[in-house]
């Protein structure tokens, strides 16, 4: 039972390290939307909605292409052809509220086909930032930058799966449920994967 509590504390910290890593990579003043009615201007074809959800997503939907192992030109690659697969389908999306998650599983599908077309190829791992370090978020400095940089590194060494969880759980922030719809899998299998992840990262962060 002490073994277990101390493996969920230890955990949590870690947990908490991976979100200072994702907005310490965020950039600041990303504007935010009223998704029920973003959606709902989307199905009437309201151009300029389709241009608020690019300004809003573009980034976010490229980072996490970025995070879970493709290199910079793949993830331009695969953030437009997600946004082109959401037109395709936006009749699909019901509720505006659901707008998020349903963003997030349309990109972790065609990352998914990418994979899949492209089985030999290796994650790639850090590349450099894509987006300024520090900030007020506990991680500036010299020491911070260096954590900054070894978590990185240890996210991107996690397995494809564990990597997937952690991104879009920790550093996405979408709910178990957003994030587990996002990676076709359940809810407790989307939760064993970030126990697993949060384990790994912990024992490399302890390594090093």
């Amino acid at each position: 039972m002490q073994k277990n509590a101390q493996a969920a504390e230890q955990n949590d910290g870690t947990a908490h390290l991976v979100r200072e890593m994702a907005a310490a990579a965020s950039t600041e003043g990303t504007p935010r939307t009223d998704c029920e009615s973003l959606a709902m201007r989307l199905r009437r074809g309201d151009r300029t909605a389709a241009e608020e959800l690019v300004s809003c997503y573009y980034e976010r939907i490229y980072l996490f292409m970025r995070a879970i192992g493709h290199d910079r030109q793949i993830s331009e690659d695969l953030t437009q052809e997600t946004f082109l697969r959401v037109w395709y389908h936006i009749g699909q999306l019901r509720d505006g509220k659901a707008l998020n998650g349903w963003l997030f599983r349309i990109a972790g599908n065609v990352s998914r086909l990418h994979w899949r077309r492209h089985k030999d190829a290796d994650a790639t791992g850090p590349e450099g930032p894509d987006t300024p370090l520090g900030g007020p978020n506990g991680l500036e400095g010299a020491s911070g930058q260096e954590n900054l940089m070894r978590l990185r590194g240890a996210v991107a060494r996690l397995p494809h799966k564990l990597r997937q969880a952690v991104v879009l759980h920790y550093m996405e922030q979408l709910t178990i449920s957003e994030a587990a719809d996002a990676a076709g899998v359940r809810q407790g299998t989307l939760k064993s994967r970030l126990n697993r992840g949060l384990e790994a990262l912990r024992k490399q962060m302890g390594e090093q």
